[in-house]
């Protein structure tokens, strides 16, 4: 559970999602020099699966790739045989869990209401991902941690530096963050690389200062 531990420890998984796939592995190595040791590549992105191969053979363990919008097994399935190690969906799809696990991946499935969590725990999945988080806001987790607090939460949506912090003090066990850290409709530069590390350190000093 080497993936779980480094997901949990950080507390910050980095979305990359429509990036150009000549710069996701860019983009991971920015991110890993601010601090941050676990990216998902959303499989709605050009290239997707290549992107997570590359990223996973030339990081190795330093940066944990997961892939994430698995909406079913199918592409589950495809993204652990490039090399993700942790498997991320909007939604709770039982069967996409069971293949993420048959694989020894780390299973985060997309819930909202504490049935659908306790569901996706019963079920098998390692963390939960609470997706939208922005509809209810940090409160929201602070409630469902009261009667769910066996369960790993990673709330995710509308997450940034702003309110990170509320979220890990409302019992998250960590968060996914999007396009507030990684936009991926700017190019590419040299700048916006540097810019990338200091927003994750900024980022990761914030999450520290919460726990």
């Amino acid at each position: 559970m080497d993936t779980f531990k480094t997901i949990v420890d950080s507390k910050i998984i980095a979305i990359i999602r429509g990036a150009e796939p000549a710069d996701v592995l860019p983009i991971a190595k920015a991110l890993y020099e601010g601090g941050i040791r676990a990216v998902e590549i959303a499989l709605n992105s050009k290239k997707a699966l290549s992107s997570i191969e590359e990223v996973a053979s030339e990081m190795g363990d330093d940066m944990k790739v997961g892939a994430g919008t698995a909406l079913d097994p199918e592409s589950a399935r495809a993204a652990l045989i490039a090399g993700a190690s942790f498997v991320l969906a909007p939604s709770l799809n039982p069967e996409t869990i069971k293949i993420t696990k048959r694989y020894g991946a780390v299973s985060i499935p997309g819930a909202f209401t504490p049935t659908e969590i306790l569901q996706a725990y019963e079920l098998g999945a390692d963390l939960v991902k609470v997706f939208p988080a922005s509809t209810l806001g940090p409160g929201y987790v602070k409630d469902l941690h009261g009667p769910l607090a066996q369960i790993p939460l990673l709330p995710t949506g509308g997450i940034d530096l702003s309110n990170v912090g509320a979220y890990i003090k409302a019992g998250a066990a960590g968060v996914g963050v999007a396009s507030s850290l990684v936009n991926t409709k700017q190019p590419v530069t040299e700048d916006y690389l540097e810019q990338l590390t200091a927003k994750a350190k900024q980022l990761v000093f914030e999450v520290k200062q919460s726990i």
